[in-house]
């Protein structure tokens, strides 16, 4: 070999080993977290201050107040169609790395600066990562059996969860390590005139609680009554996801980087063996040494290369989720004259959910680990008022302990303050046989500076309204119809995030703007036998 291709060959090498250097800090993370839900009866979608009032979707939201129902069997059945959206979008700055050698000025010209403008972006240098959360059925039921004093209750309804939530473009918090990557190769002298990358990716999560809620009331006087019970919750989580076709722009080509380093890897390898057949043919000892360490020189080169393609290759998700656990309840309620008050408490449900993991090619959930995931307490009051026998106000108040509520990787002492929620309804009888409601719900998170927050599982301060009617359609039997939407606010992140570069260190900044959207559609029957 010319001593020539000796100094190409090891600035080549040089540059795949930096390459790999970098692309080993390339990691994918999935991720989730529960909601707890309290749209558990069609009568709250229509007016969410329910915790001081007296019905029998009251086995959830005032357990204690459905002794005053009166003796006998009370049922409630009810469907709700739920439509969620979830809004990333996504910013990426790189600040100019000096060991490179460019000015502030050369390199924001590039497209390397904001580098998801690559593959989606706009001219800010901003990508909108959307998803669709869908639960088309999500079922419930409440029964209680009122005797002279003493009383019994149960209910079923999904407590977390709820939904399917799918990223059909995958999310900023792995594009965001893909995106470096057309910058990487041009440091490394293996760049475009055009340069682009390229990645297909896909996540689906699931998550589900269902809690099934056991209880007692009894009347310590004709105006006070107690309730005790609990509730049994089991989860059940999947999450499904590929990142595959990694491809970036090489010298005007779009190339899949792992077949691209599988082909290099091969042709080194041929010269390899083409120089290792060449040394054995010479009989000259110059020439038999030259060609010996050219040929030991690609065999080098193709290991390199098969060290590399490894971080390109596609990679997928299966795992599922499982765990339960209890949490107990109790509650008062206080009904004298046109006043009722009601109070309830709900204990911090602890989970320990184990991963049953079928493939796993990001390392993050190895099968059989036990991560916690726990639902936070709940303390609510709330009382209602009748201003005329037809027509009453309502107001409650809920106080969450997100902060006692473990998360994986403490992830829950991140929160700024606990989370609290207002409410404030109205009904009015229009006649013996329809009652129509209206309600509002102010709901805010002690989100800090956004630490908590992550893209698969994020929350935002928000208010919700609803609105409904309840029919009697027969003379044990009414129907409730009820709709109601939530509008979130905007939550702005910025953070840096530093990546290893070469053996150097590169600390890009990154911004994230969470919101989502909320529609729900049920219908439910009551009966009273």
């Amino acid at each position: 070999m010319h001593p020539i291709f000796y100094r190409y060959f090891n600035m080549d090498k040089q540059k795949l080993i930096s390459l790999a250097i970098v692309l080993s800090s390339v990691t994918t993370a999935f991720a989730g977290g529960l909601l707890t839900n309290t749209n558990q009866n069609i009568t709250f979608n229509r007016n969410f201050a329910r915790d001081g009032a007296i019905g029998i979707d009251g086995v959830y939201s005032n357990p204690a107040g459905v002794a005053f129902l009166g003796k006998g069997l009370h049922m409630s059945f009810n469907i709700q169609n739920v439509y969620q959206t979830r809004t990333i979008v996504s910013g990426l700055n790189v600040p100019t790395p000096t060991y490179l050698g460019y000015t502030d000025e050369v390199w924001q010209q590039t497209p390397y600066y904001q580098p998801f403008k690559m593959h989606g972006g706009n001219e800010q240098g901003l990508k909108e990562f959307k998803g669709k959360a869908t639960a088309p059925i999500l079922p419930s039921f409440q029964i209680a059996k009122n005797y002279d004093r003493w009383g019994i209750q149960v209910g079923f309804a999904l407590v977390g969860g709820g939904g399917k939530c799918t990223y059909n473009g995958g999310l900023g918090s792995f594009e965001r390590q893909i995106s470096m990557i057309p910058a990487l190769l041009a440091t490394q002298g293996m760049g475009s005139s055009t340069p682009g990358y390229s990645v297909n990716s896909y996540i689906n999560g699931q998550q589900y609680v269902f809690g099934v809620q056991v209880g007692g009331t009894y009347k310590i006087t004709d105006y006070l009554a107690a309730y005790a019970g609990f509730r049994f919750n089991y989860v059940f989580n999947k999450y499904e996801g590929s990142i595959t076709n990694i491809s970036a722009n090489i010298n005007g080509d779009n190339l899949n980087l792992y077949d691209y380093f599988t082909e290099q890897a091969n042709k080194a390898q041929q010269a390899a063996l083409l120089y290792q057949a060449q040394a054995q043919a010479t009989t000259d000892p110059t020439l038999q040494a030259q060609l010996a360490g050219a040929a030991a020189q690609y065999e080098q080169a193709a290991e390199k290369m098969e060290a590399i393609k490894p971080q390109f290759a596609d990679r997928y998700l299966e795992c599922s989720q499982k765990g339960w656990s209890i949490c107990p309840i109790i509650g008062f309620d206080f009904k004298y004259g046109k006043w009722n008050v009601g109070t309830r408490l709900e204990f911090t449900t602890h989970f320990n959910i184990q991963n049953d993991t079928k493939r796993d090619d990001t390392g993050l959930f190895q099968d059989g680990v036990n991560t916690p995931g726990d639902m936070p307490g709940i303390w609510a009051i709330g009382a209602q008022y009748e201003i005329l026998p037809n027509w009453r106000v309502m107001g409650s108040y809920h106080y969450y302990f997100d902060k006692n509520a473990k998360m994986a990787d403490d992830k829950q002492k991140a929160l700024k303050s606990n989370s609290q929620e207002f409410l404030a309804g109205t009904e009015w009888d229009i006649t013996p046989d329809i009652t129509v409601s209206c309600g509002g719900q102010r709901t805010k998170y002690g989100l800090g500076d956004g630490t908590y927050l992550n893209d698969m599982s994020f929350v935002t301060n928000s208010y919700s309204f609803g609105f409904g009617a309840k029919f009697r359609i027969m003379e044990k039997v009414r129907l409730n119809i009820a709709y109601f939407f939530t509008d979130y606010e905007h939550f702005n992140k910025e953070y840096n995030q530093t990546l290893s570069a070469g053996g150097q260190s590169m600390e890009v900044h990154c911004t994230d703007d969470f919101t989502r959207t909320n529609k729900v559609l049920g219908v439910g029957v009551d009966i009273d036998l």
